[in-house]
């Protein structure tokens, strides 16, 4: 696993071992960024379940101004750091081994305005977490909220949290799905 893009560029990650972390295949990685990349620059970027942190430090890479890393893993949380230390971004990287819904209301930001979600596909962690997001302050209409899952997975129950689905981009085996807060 790499960097695709920045000041970061070509530089590889490492990734914890096991099954435990699907890293974002470097393909799907280049896609994603291709379609945020003009939100990423001067952003407050979250990276959720983060695994090795390689989203998170991509959007660094490219610009971000400030990213959070929520990972309960110590073995993964190890890879973020050394990850973060390969491409000298740990002055602007805050990580935090936690449980993502305890460690979401660490963050004390104005405005985060992406956060990428990749949960573990066969746990309920999608609805919990969107359900904490939910009732942040920092997540505002603005703020981009982006899931990779399985291609089946519904997200149908977002409007119950007042939130809605705006866009989604199917790969082969799974899907980004682009959420906001609605409108008040």
């Amino acid at each position: 696993m790499r960097v695709i893009a920045g000041s970061a560029r070509r530089l590889k990650l490492i990734t914890p071992d096991g099954n435990d972390t699907r890293p974002t295949q470097d393909r799907i990685k280049e896609t994603l960024f291709n379609m945020i990349q003009l939100q990423v620059p001067g952003s407050v970027f979250i990276d959720l379940f983060s695994g090795s942190g390689g989203i998170g430090i991509e959007a660094l890479s490219r610009g971000a101004k400030k990213a959070y890393f929520i990972e309960n893993a110590t073995n993964a949380v190890k890879c973020i750091t050394t990850n973060l230390k390969t491409t000298h971004f740990e002055d602007v990287a805050t990580v935090l081994k936690q449980d993502v819904v305890i460690g979401l209301r660490n963050i004390h930001e104005e405005e985060a305005d992406i956060i990428f979600i990749d949960p573990p596909y066969h746990e309920d962690l999608y609805e919990r977490t969107l359900a904490q997001l939910a009732t942040m302050d920092y997540v505002t209409q603005y703020t981009m909220i982006i899931i990779e899952s399985p291609l089946e997975m519904d997200f149908s129950f977002v409007e119950d949290l007042g939130l809605e689905v705006r866009r989604e981009k199917e790969y082969k085996t799974n899907k980004h799905v682009f959420i906001y807060r609605k409108e008040k």
